[in-house]
């Protein structure tokens, strides 16, 4: 009877340290941490992570996003996750804060490339200009973006193995999947579509060139400005004097970017121009307001991210109004989107010189507007940028 009852008191004792144990865990703890200072530690952790990445890292879409390393073959490069193409290595010297680069961003469509001999032709020329003008300091890094198909990017890579050999600076490649950037934009572009696309079907139908209207909503923070060319362009001096553009955007404006050098506006607007004979709408400069071309474009994401006016702009209630009020119906989508709202709200866009999107087609000239094409056509100094629009010819060097 004595020994059942020290076996009794021995399991009352082991019961009793338990439950100390446990209440000690819970009340003292580690440095008496709890669910809420272990997050906390998980974002500042994950938020140091953020802060030393490459900003031509879109990790917001890993998946649809592809780059390559030079020096490697394409073969060779990880196809799910991110590589690159560098172009001159950095320098490795220095403290940190001066080892971290400073990114330029650059973004192209390069769609149903794969299938036109035209589209790869212009590409090279576009490629072989940009790389032989362009010139960035030890510590800089021009990070080209490319919208793209498979098919389009198989090819693209296997292009650029060879037009980036010669690069004199660091370059690195990105190319993203157009159908998973399409997916993110169609919800915001949708209701515009309408009003600036030519019909289901048609080029300019899919979202994805409303690319630039809504870039600040689906490219990470990490990016604040990007540059977006069209495939069709002749560099005749260092892409790098663009980016110095931004640094003229007034007060307010969230877009650089060139006037239409046709009378493309002139025509569309017609039922508006009709009813406001007193209008300058689609007139020619620099009195007039000819609408914009999209060829060449600056856009400064962090301050499209904080205008309360751009971001009101893109909803259906206001582009409802606005194509009402002025009449509109377009078929070149983005391009025409900017024209329409900066009739109403010029201030958001810093007007490129004609010389950074000298633009080379001549259509209107022949169809109806030929007594007032030259005042539209008109451009004075230097060109730095040749727009081959609608298959135009490029001059040579």
């Amino acid at each position: 009877m004595a020994r059942v009852s020290t076996v009794r008191y021995y399991q009352l004792v082991l019961v009793i340290a338990a439950a100390l144990a446990v209440v000690a865990f819970y009340s003292l703890g580690s440095d008496r941490q709890n669910f809420s200072s272990t997050t906390k530690r998980i974002k500042e952790t994950h938020a140091s992570h953020n802060a030393n990445m490459n900003d031509g890292d879109l990790s917001s879409d890993t998946n649809a996003e592809q780059r390559v390393s030079k020096g490697a073959s394409v073969g060779e490069a990880d196809r799910t996750n991110t590589d690159s193409i560098n172009g001159a290595a950095a320098k490795k010297t220095g403290t940190a804060e001066e080892q971290r680069p400073r990114y330029f961003h650059a973004l192209m469509m390069f769609t149903k490339v794969d299938t036109n001999q035209a589209f790869q032709q212009k590409f090279q020329v576009a490629m072989r200009s940009m790389l032989k003008h362009a010139r960035f300091e030890d510590g800089e890094v021009l990070t080209l973006h490319f919208v793209s198909d498979e098919p389009s990017r198989e090819i693209g890579e296997k292009m650029l193995e060879d037009l980036l050999q010669g690069a004199t600076f660091r370059c690195e490649v990105s190319f993203h999947n157009v159908k998973v950037l399409t997916e993110k934009l169609f919800p915001i572009v949708e209701a515009m579509q309408k009003h600036f696309s030519a019909g289901s079907g048609t080029y300019y139908s899919d979202a994805i060139f409303f690319l630039s209207v809504a870039m600040h909503r689906i490219m990470p923070a990490e990016i604040k400005q990007i540059v977006q060319l069209d495939l069709d362009l002749k560099y005749r001096t260092n892409i790098r004097e663009l980016f110095e553009q931004f640094n003229q955007f007034p007060a307010g404006a969230v877009i650089g970017i060139a006037r239409e050098m046709q009378p493309v506006y002139r025509h569309t607007f017609w039922a508006y121009r009709r009813e406001n004979p007193d209008s300058k709408v689609g007139d020619p400069p620099p009195g007039g307001s000819p609408g914009f071309n999209s060829g060449v474009m600056l856009l400064d994401l962090e301050a499209m991210r904080r205008s309360e006016p751009y971001n009101q702009l893109l909803e259906p209630r206001s582009v409802g109004r606005l194509a009402d009020k002025y009449r509109f119906q377009g078929h070149l989508g983005d391009q025409d989107f900017f024209t329409m709202i900066g009739m109403e709200h010029p201030s958001l866009f810093h007007v490129l010189d004609c010389a950074w999107n000298r633009q080379l087609c001549t259509w209107w000239k022949d169809h109806g507007y030929g007594d007032v094409f030259q005042l539209y056509y008109h451009c004075q100094g230097p060109v730095k940028i040749y727009h081959g629009n609608c298959n135009t010819p490029i001059p040579d060097d």
